[in-house]
């Protein structure tokens, strides 16, 4: 069983995605990664450094949470509604080609751009053709952009399903952490206790301490 995890941007994964991530590579499941933007551009144009951090503190992160092979893009940071749709989709594509997964996760498509592109790009991707290997497609929510999206102007994230990630949450901090570039301080989105927070919100929706919620896209598993 291969699961990949895809994101717009470094810290994508391990907000959406994090503890799931964590339990499937602690039960021996394959996990891979990947980011398809340098994640740095737009806010640090030319700063080859920045560019080197970010790529850091994703393989820090992936390496905290057991993930088995992770890419780092390079196409470019809040920009990928000026890369053509075909170029985003051969990306994807070929790396999808590579990893088989039978399960993607990929960005629902909330007020940030990239996670638009990339929701339409992997339901490309991933159609159920004859013969098509990856089985089951979720989108899952990004703390600091699916919250803050405005309900009146597109539908808004619903979960179908969920994880208990009770055992995994406080690796999904440690993996969270490793991103000095993007961790702020709490009542930020994107700090160590409103991912506690969010977590046990999602959790007491279905009867558990800390839980990681998606919307089901696909499943195919049982045709």
């Amino acid at each position: 069983m291969t699961t990949l995890v895809i994101g717009a941007h470094p810290d994508d994964e391990v907000l959406g995605v994090g503890g799931t991530i964590a339990k499937l590579a602690a039960a021996g499941e394959e996990v891979c990664v990947l980011i398809v933007t340098d994640g740095s551009s737009t806010q640090y144009p030319g700063d080859r450094v920045k560019r080197a951090q970010k790529k850091g503190e994703l393989e820090a992160c992936c390496r905290t949470l057991g993930v088995g092979a992770v890419v780092h893009g390079d196409l470019p940071d809040m920009q990928l509604d000026t890369v053509p749709h075909t170029k985003l989709n051969d990306f994807i594509g070929d790396h999808v080609a590579t990893w088989r997964p039978d399960t993607i996760y990929t960005h629902y498509p909330d007020i940030n751009r990239d996670h638009v592109r990339l929701f339409e790009s992997t339901l490309v991707v991933a159609r159920p053709r004859p013969g098509a290997f990856v089985r089951r497609l979720l989108a899952y929510p990004t703390p600091s952009a699916t919250e803050w999206d405005v309900p009146l102007l597109k539908r808004p994230f619903v979960a179908t399903c969920y994880v208990d990630i009770e055992a995994h949450l406080e690796t999904k901090i440690e993996a969270l952490a490793c991103y000095d570039t993007e961790v702020r301080p709490y009542p930020h989105p994107r700090s160590a206790e409103a991912i506690r927070a969010i977590a046990a919100g999602c959790g007491v929706k279905v009867g558990l301490r800390a839980a990681e919620e998606f919307m089901l896209l696909r499943d195919t598993a049982w045709a």
